[in-house]
């Protein structure tokens, strides 16, 4: 062994400490010498050190719920609580995430158990068990101006609290929660509904959407068009959606093909906003999820 080509793997404060800690090592020089690659320029790493130097000396510090029903798997939510990490250097705020599991939410006293929090967002997930804790906190933030983002189930959940307790309809569901609701205010899509194979057949990748100007996505991404991942089988019912805009929850991006509801936003809120999307497998240390980044900036505020 070259002696060389012996390097350190030092504990680190954070994991975005590594690539200046193997730079320190000069990996990145051994790696090339054993290639035999040639190499004019020395790694630019100009932006990884402001994003260190952000999130090391933060100036505020806000407290997010992330309502969930997978808590007890610690990697469940991983790239949510990184894209946290990212879009809170970007804001240059510290951002103490708190996993609150959907179940406990069901017991009551809502008010006692989020009350502490700047902002909430609800994950993504499948299946009955804690949806009826979502839409619990849901209707708490609503009601109460807290910023609010949903993901996927979370902005299903959304959907299905504000036709619930806004417009009344009692028995408004997703047929992902209850088949045989007379209100399936989420619906199996229908190029779903022949398939029996499940695997990797759900709605995947990456699909179009165009965004409404004058709403708040239009304002984080800061232009109309934009392309977002998917993972999900059910979707807004779009038969109940001029009754849903007429009350106030706007479906503020649409894909341009399918005319299926990608993001829902609530009027006269600070913050109130669903994506059937994950936009936290986007988002990178040089290049933040802009609807993390305007979510911690709502959340700051709200503090």
């Amino acid at each position: 062994m070259d002696e060389n080509s012996v390097i350190e793997a030092i504990d680190a404060e954070t994991i975005y400490d590594v690539p200046l800690l193997m730079l320190k090592e000069k990996l990145d020089k051994i790696v090339l010498k054993k290639l035999n690659i040639k190499s004019a320029t020395d790694p630019d790493l100009t932006h990884w050190k402001e994003f260190l130097g952000k999130l090391k000396n933060p100036t505020k510090e806000i407290n997010i719920a992330l309502v969930g029903k997978y808590n007890e798997l610690q990697d469940a939510y991983k790239s949510i609580y990184e894209a946290f990490i990212h879009a809170g250097a970007v804001n240059e705020c510290k951002v103490i995430v708190t996993p609150v599991h959907s179940e406990t939410l069901e017991s009551g006293e809502i008010d006692a158990k989020l009350k502490m929090f700047d902002g909430l967002l609800v994950a993504p997930g499948f299946g009955e068990r804690g949806i009826s804790g979502k839409l619990e906190a849901i209707r708490y933030v609503r009601e109460n101006k807290i910023p609010f983002f949903g993901i996927c189930l979370g902005m299903q959940c959304a959907v299905v609290e504000f036709c619930k307790n806004v417009l009344n309809i009692k028995d408004a569901n997703s047929t992902e929660v209850d088949p045989q609701t007379s209100e399936p205010v989420i619906d199996l899509m229908p190029d779903q509904k022949k398939i029996t194979a499940k695997g990797g057949t759900m709605r995947l990748g990456a699909y179009s959407c165009k965004i409404s100007k004058n709403s708040i996505s239009y304002k984080a991404y800061g232009k109309s068009d934009i392309s977002e991942r998917h993972r999900h089988r059910y979707e807004f019912n779009n038969a109940y959606l001029d009754r849903i805009e007429d009350a106030g929850l706007i479906a503020t991006g649409k894909n341009p093909d399918s005319g299926l509801v990608e993001i829902v936003e609530l009027k006269e809120h600070p913050y109130f906003v669903g994506v059937q999307f994950h936009p936290e497998l986007k988002s990178t240390v040089e290049n933040p999820h802009p609807l993390f980044v305007s979510f911690v900036k709502a959340a700051i505020q709200n503090k």
